[in-house]
């Protein structure tokens, strides 16, 4: 193979001048091949790196993809980037249960599942999708943050992604009675999506789209994002809490009840009685009566009585005198 060598060395120590092309002997076969030892230590160095470096090279193409940010995931909201919420209770026990923070919150995706997530992820660790990383958002509690829906209401969702991917998203509601007290499982969520869609365009660093939620939940609920890819391997899981107004009481018609007047009660229409007190002097009554009430004709006619004899007395006594 021809070399162009412009200043070299030579073996006393001297130098060949610019311009000339001194001969150099090709270097023995031998200094190309490696001795034995030397091989078996290469191919051991190898077989020791080769499976540090393979989830870099596996995590390194498909890293960094999404997650629903409205509503918002416990893992977005738990993120370093997730602001107050992260400052949450629940997000600290979250932390607190992962030992370390949710930094690669939009990597939550399990590889090789091909539509089988009731098979492959299990009862407790759907929210985690089964990784150790994610262990923390399985924690069964009522104080995740929230966002607060309307039952049978149009809901705008948000999927941020930073790669794009064709792909399929399946909505789930947990069912009516769902107690966020205990773990979540497959049982607890109906068989089939309420809502799904399959490749929406990316807008602005996002999915959007719209879904219409179930008309008989109140409460606390989960909505179950399930990302199934169909450009890569990977499904993505996510858990997003949800708020439905209580559902009130139902309202009874009320229907009073006929009056049957008691033993003693006098009817309506007719004057009540009233009770001797304590002392002897009437006490209050049971019904209210006008100060025109048939007393007062009574009382009035005896005292026009009482004028009329009064006046004939003095009458006859003047007649006598005459």
């Amino acid at each position: 193979m021809p070399r162009i060598v412009t200043e070299v060395n030579a073996p006393g120590g001297s130098s060949v001048p610019h311009g000339r092309t001194p001969h150099v002997p090709d270097p023995p076969d031998e200094v190309f091949r490696l001795s034995p030892t030397t091989a078996h230590r290469t191919a051991l160095a190898a077989a020791l790196v080769a499976p540090l470096l393979l989830p870099l090279w596996a995590a390194g193409p498909a890293r960094a993809h999404g997650a629903p940010t409205d509503p918002v995931s416990r893992v977005a909201a738990c993120s370093p980037e997730g602001g107050e919420r992260a400052e949450s209770a629940a997000c600290r026990a979250a932390v607190a249960a992962n030992g370390a923070p949710f930094t690669a919150w939009d990597n939550l995706r399990v590889a090789n599942v091909g539509g089988r997530d009731r098979q492959r992820i299990p009862d407790g660790k759907l929210c985690s999708g089964g990784l150790p990383a994610y262990r923390g958002l399985d924690l069964a509690r009522a104080d995740w943050p929230a966002t607060r829906v309307t039952p049978g209401g149009a809901l705008p969702m948000t999927y941020v992604s930073t790669i794009p991917h064709a792909g399929t998203f399946r909505v789930y509601l947990t069912e009516p009675g769902y107690d966020p007290a205990r773990p979540l499982t497959w049982s607890g969520l109906p068989e089939k999506p309420f809502a799904e869609v399959t490749d929406p365009a990316l807008a602005d660093g996002a999915y959007r789209f719209r879904v219409t939620l179930p008309s008989d939940r109140s409460g606390r609920h989960v909505l179950y994002t399930v990302w199934q890819n169909s450009g890569t391997p990977d499904t993505y899981y996510s858990c997003s809490d949800v708020v439905f107004p209580e559902e009130e009481p139902a309202a009874t018609a009320h229907t009073p009840a006929a009056h049957t007047p008691a033993a003693g009660t006098p009817a309506a229409g007719t004057p009540a009685a009233t009770a001797p007190g304590p002392s002897g002097t009437p006490g209050a009554r049971a019904t209210a009566t006008a100060s025109s009430g048939p007393s007062a004709p009574l009382f009035a006619g005896g005292a026009v009585g009482v004028l009329v004899l009064t006046g004939g007395a003095a009458l006859v006594l003047r007649l006598r005198r005459r």
